[in-house]
């Protein structure tokens, strides 16, 4: 961060605005977020948001209020800071500026008027980031998308029981209690009551190759691996190269960066080779045929390259099949070719066995999957 003394005057006016629209910021506040902004980039849109709101703000309540004046002072035009910074909005910074009208946080009518033109490029610019290859992607892009999948949405996967409860309306009749309500009535017919059968989540089951010919998306299936741990808590996921390693429990740390490091940690194979028929007898043998698959859907990511032997990989994924409810192979290979053909020995050995095949290569990919998983339940 540049030590000159205007732009500090920057920092110090932002947190005089966030006082003027009723925030508590001490000295102590703004002298922490200056300190955060040494080791970053002054000019860079991202950077000042976040690290801000890191500093600034103490409780949840007062994020409101603090995008707003983040938006009045650093982005609307002729604001207070427009004349001391230029500020970069990068593919990066425009994906996490675009986050500033946060969910459950509407700006009032003004607001709406001075935000169309921003906003409409910063959702063209997450658009177009959202369907770049992983590969493709820059370190800062990368990042971006890595804050984008925090909150990805994910509803998973759920499937009707036998058991029933009562509904406001239906097929199915409450013959007991319409009866007994009909009783205290002496026999006069009265309202009719219904029942529905319950739903209960289905157990969904993330077996990720980390291998080293999935290093570019290795992470990101990791990070979507994390997401769907918290929506969700019939979540399994089972990372492989050469061995299966069960990493479930390290993923229920909150923080992502936290979570992956530790996984990483836990996975010894990491970047090495891929023997997937060999992992997937054992996660068979040790978790599928204990119940852990029964009627869960299972997620696989891999591009197919597999040094083991096909004989042993065409049968451990007939065994899967039988064994779960739905069986979905992500190939980052696929990408946006809808007639994509298997050309590893891998990919044509499972194939016959495989309920739905994406590319899992983007983040938009990622999505389709995430709206995909209700309709597999």
């Amino acid at each position: 961060m540049p030590e000159s003394a205007p732009f500090t005057g920057v920092l110090v006016g932002f947190a005089r605005e966030l006082r003027a629209d009723g925030l508590t910021v001490g000295t102590g506040d703004v002298l922490t977020y200056c300190s955060a902004m040494a080791p970053l980039d002054a000019t860079d849109l991202l950077d000042l948001y976040w690290a801000g709101r890191t500093t600034l703000v103490s409780r949840a309540d007062d994020i409101p209020a603090y995008d707003r004046a983040f938006r009045r002072y650093f982005l609307a035009d002729g604001g207070p800071a427009a004349g001391l910074l230029t500020l970069r909005v990068s593919a990066a910074a425009a994906v996490e500026a675009a986050a500033l009208v946060m969910p459950g946080t509407e700006p009032d009518a003004e607001e709406k008027e001075e935000e169309p033109a921003l906003l409409g490029w910063m959702a063209s610019d997450v658009d177009a980031l959202k369907h770049r290859s992983f590969a493709a992607c820059t370190p800062a892009e990368l990042a971006a998308l890595r804050r984008i999948m925090t909150r990805l949405r994910l509803t998973p996967p759920r499937r009707r029981t036998r058991r029933t409860r009562p509904a406001p309306s239906g097929r199915r009749p409450d013959l007991r209690k319409t009866i007994r309500d009909s009783m205290r009535m002496h026999g006069e017919p009265g309202e009719l009551f219904f029942r529905q059968r319950k739903t209960r989540l289905r157990p969904l089951i993330l077996i990720l190759d980390v291998s080293g010919s999935m290093a570019d998306y290795s992470r990101h299936l990791l990070q979507f691996a994390h997401t769907a741990k918290h929506a969700a808590a019939k979540v399994e996921v089972f990372c492989f190269g050469t061995r299966l390693t069960r990493i479930t429990r390290v993923l229920e740390h909150r923080r992502p960066d936290s979570a992956l490091e530790l996984a990483s940690r836990a996975v010894v194979d990491w970047d090495g080779g891929t023997r997937i028929g060999q992992s997937l007898d054992t996660f068979v043998r040790r978790w599928g045929r204990g119940g852990l698959c029964r009627g869960a859907v299972v997620v696989i990511c891999s591009d197919g390259l597999d040094r083991g032997d096909p004989a042993q990989l065409a049968a451990v994924m007939e065994r899967l099949s039988r064994l779960c409810y739905r069986l979905v192979w992500l190939n980052p290979h696929k990408g946006d070719d809808p007639n994509f053909r298997p050309s590893t020995v891998g990919m044509m050995v499972a194939a016959p066995h495989i309920d739905l095949l994406l590319s899992g290569h983007d983040l938009a990919s990622l999505e389709q999957l995430a709206a995909l998983l209700p309709v597999l339940s």
